[in-house]
């Protein structure tokens, strides 16, 4: 026991189905997972709570599991004391009173928190583990800096979306280096907070191409007729949309046309030519997917995730970090967030600018691999097991 990993959790607000409650929650109850019901290998052993409102159950899980609330994020770190104090750093930047600039962007406060993380590295002279869920902030620069901070502190850092580790039917993995020539992901919601899931859903497939993922030159945001009009221009591949939205379950009885008045668009143009598009089609489907295009061979999947407790997708998204924090090994890489980071941030403004086409030379270089070890993932096409009895 005492040479548990010891975890802190830095976390925005805490209520009912929450991701503080989704990711942290099993920390301290277990993963319910297909395979059964898995008890953490570390222990969260502190937890900075920066909003508590009428909703709130992280003072109350926090209390029954004797897991003290710091009021602050480097007592979180320290233990209450002078030094870094724990092996690694859950942060949960997401949901809470905070608003929303012009551009539709909601200002979580992950960078402010991430800063005072890396202070504690900083003066501790040692670095730890973090996970950061979701896109790294809601703007480019914030993200770079945090991306840049974590090199030179290195500091082991994951991030990103539940979707690439949720269930895929029928399961599609590519190989490495495999010769795609454009692909295209579908979602659903909200344009920046859904948009990032649909663009990791994307992402996660498409960075396994030829030479794997070579960064990305411009993006463009369309919406309404412009979407159809862009895509009979053949500036995305209607084709490839049907594929994917046919391995959805839970779709209109219709062409996505019909089902599908108020379509969002986001149009990559990738500097080694390939080309990807996420479509967001609300009110046709109310699930993600994936298709990708080998010469004349069209690969499409559904990405499924659990439609309430126990939120089971991300008992594996918690496990690759906890795999992370046992290991001190990424599990797969943090450029792939930085770059959909980067890619929305990019779209926003596409979208407030009128949407119009925008040259991206920040994310043409941002170029890396993607993992060769398999991360924890569900193998069944559908939750099963400990996912539906816990």
């Amino acid at each position: 026991m005492e040479n548990r990993k010891k975890i802190a959790a830095i976390i925005t607000t805490y209520f009912p189905h929450s991701h503080a409650d989704v990711i942290a929650t099993k920390y301290m109850k277990g993963f319910p997972t297909d395979e059964g019901h898995r008890m953490p290998r570390v222990d969260l052993v502190s937890i900075y709570l920066e909003q508590v409102d009428s909703r709130d159950i992280g003072v109350s899980l926090a209390a029954a599991h004797k897991v003290p609330i710091y009021p602050s994020i480097r007592q979180a770190l320290t233990l209450g004391g002078d030094e870094l104090a724990v092996d690694g750093v859950l942060l949960i930047g997401e949901h809470g009173d905070y608003p929303h600039n012009e551009l539709g962007q909601h200002m979580y406060p992950r960078r402010y928190m991430f800063e005072q993380i890396c202070g504690v590295f900083a003066s501790s002279g040692s670095s730890v583990p973090v996970f950061c869920d979701k896109h790294l902030a809601y703007n480019w620069d914030d993200a770079n800096w945090m991306y840049a901070r974590a090199k030179a502190l290195d500091v082991p850092f994951m991030a990103g979306s539940s979707l690439p580790l949720c269930w895929r039917k029928p399961f599609l993995e590519h190989p490495l280096d495999t010769p795609l020539d454009s692909a295209v992901g579908i979602g659903y919601g909200g344009v920046e907070s859904y948009g990032f899931h649909a663009l990791e859903t994307l992402q996660c497939m498409s960075e396994r191409r030829r030479g794997g993922e070579s960064g990305v030159v411009a993006v463009q945001c369309l919406a309404e007729e412009a979407v159809w009009e862009a895509g009979e221009a053949g500036h995305w591949s209607p084709a490839l949309a049907e594929a994917a939205c046919a391995q959805i379950e839970n779709r209109q009885d219709s062409t996505l046309v019909e089902g599908c008045p108020n379509p969002t668009a986001f149009l990559m143009e990738h500097r080694d030519g390939f080309r990807s598009t996420v479509l967001m089609l609300n009110g046709y489907v109310t699930d993600f997917a994936y298709a990708g295009k080998e010469g004349d061979t069209v690969y499409a999947t559904e990405f499924y995730l659990q439609n309430g407790p126990p939120h089971a997708h991300f008992s594996y998204l918690s496990l690759n970090i906890e795999e992370m924090f046992v290991t001190g090994a990424p599990q797969y890489p943090v450029e792939r967030t930085l770059l959909t980071t980067g890619i929305l941030d990019a779209i926003m403004h596409s979208r407030a600018e009128g949407y119009i086409r925008l040259e991206t030379p920040h994310l043409a270089e941002l170029a890396y691999r993607s993992y060769q070890k398999t991360p924890i993932r569900p193998a069944a096409p559908r939750p099963e097991g400990a996912t539906l009895t816990h």
